[in-house]
């Protein structure tokens, strides 16, 4: 699972949302959401910086990990 997947989920689940309420509360779809937090690599960046907003989070620049 990668970093931002991670998170999102961690994070979701510690505020005691499901993905459903997370979608409704952030403006996303629930599809999105459930792609989201499996990793899927293909999502649009405006959209995992609005998931990320919910947290006062933004996607930034960085190394890519080696792993």
């Amino acid at each position: 699972m990668n970093k931002i997947a991670k998170f999102i989920k961690e994070n979701r689940k510690a505020a005691g949302l499901t993905q459903e309420e997370f979608a409704a509360r952030s403006g996303l779809g629930l599809r999105f959401i459930r792609e989201l937090e499996q990793g899927k690599e293909t999502v649009r960046m405006d959209k995992v910086n609005a998931a990320l907003a919910m947290f006062d989070m933004e996607a930034v620049p960085g190394r890519k990990d080696d792993k």
